[in-house]
């Protein structure tokens, strides 16, 4: 079978190939998967670099996330999956054989039912983008009622927790973008306000939109770039949700967390407690069998491109979703 594959970690246009493999036979407990589609994600482009760990494996097939079609099943693994549609989550989280193939087996549970009103290409972003937007709402009691501010609406986690925020009962949902196409896109899932945080004051914005109260929730993808502003806007008892940061450390003035009573949580999709994954892909199928979620896929292209893919990625040219097709 076809496969994009690295045997060791650097720029893309200098490990990354693409050559024949065999294809894999599911064992027990496992299903086996004909990858429709791959989708790349920051995260991929920082393990293929060495940012996040050496080399984990002799030979790794990147991406976590894909959809496809259940074609082989393992041992104690009903033969009523066989032809199921599927979503993909952790495909390369502890594994070396990740999406970028053309098959692939892993635990039956992380090979999820895709609704037949669901495109292909939408289940290849639902692993990593929708289940970090998914838990970053749903955690600690939620949003319902609350107003919440959520960083990069535009952006292919931002898109979905701005649409998810509203869907699970925020009271009021803002966002920044940085241009007026993202601001159009955050609209329309759902934002009240949208903040262009690179000609707006961002803190006096967010004040004065919320009667100088602040917000209850921000939902944080650079803790290090934005993280001062987050305390300065954050209403007295307010959450800071983080799940990314440009930079490896960062500071945070102590006395006005303590005097604010300012919760900061983080947390790595990747490692979810099984309880709380269990919560975000029950909501998720809910709302992807209601049809009330839009999908952003700004680019597809063929596996061939695996490594224009990768450099997109990493230069931050893509608004939304990137899937690679695989069959």
């Amino acid at each position: 079978m076809k496969a994009a594959f690295y045997d060791r970690l650097g720029p893309a246009i200098d490990v990354l190939q693409l050559g024949e493999i065999p294809r894999p036979d599911p064992e027990a407990g496992e299903v086996r998967v004909r990858v429709h589609w791959s989708g790349v994600n920051p995260s991929d482009v920082k393990t293929r670099m060495g940012l996040r760990m050496g080399m984990p494996y002799p030979r790794v097939i990147p991406h976590s996330d894909g959809m496809g079609v259940v074609d082989a099943v393992g041992d104690g693994i009903p033969a009523s999956r066989l032809g199921e549609r599927v979503w993909l989550w952790n495909a390369a989280r502890g594994r070396p054989h990740g999406t970028a193939c053309e098959w692939l087996c892993l635990p039956s549970e992380q090979a999820v039912h895709l609704p037949d009103s669901m495109s292909d290409e939408a289940g290849a972003c639902l692993g990593i983008p929708a289940l970090t937007a998914l838990h970053s709402v749903l955690m600690d009691g939620g949003v319902a009622g609350k107003t919440v501010l959520v960083a990069g609406g535009a952006g292919a986690v931002g898109h979905y927790a701005v649409q998810m925020a509203c869907e699970l009962g925020a009271a009021r949902v803002l966002t920044t973008v940085s241009t007026p196409e993202k601001e159009a896109l955050a609209r329309a899932a759902g934002a009240n306000d949208v903040i262009r945080y690179n000609s707006e004051p961002l803190v006096e914005r967010v004040l004065e939109l919320t009667g100088g109260r602040g917000v209850d929730r921000v939902i944080e993808l650079d803790l290090a770039t934005n993280g001062a502003a987050d305390l300065a806007l954050l209403a007295d008892f307010g959450e800071c949700v983080v799940y990314g940061s440009t930079g490896p450390s960062f500071q945070l003035p102590f006395y006005p967390l303590l005097a604010k009573n300012i919760q900061l949580r983080f947390f790595l999709v990747y490692s979810l407690a099984a309880a709380d994954r269990a919560r975000a892909v029950a909501t998720l199928t809910r709302m992807l069998e209601r049809g009330t979620l839009q999908h952003n896929i700004g680019v597809r292209l063929p596996l061939d491109e695996i490594v224009r893919a990768h450099e997109m990625v990493e230069r931050g040219e893509v608004t939304g979703n990137l899937v690679l097709r695989t069959a």
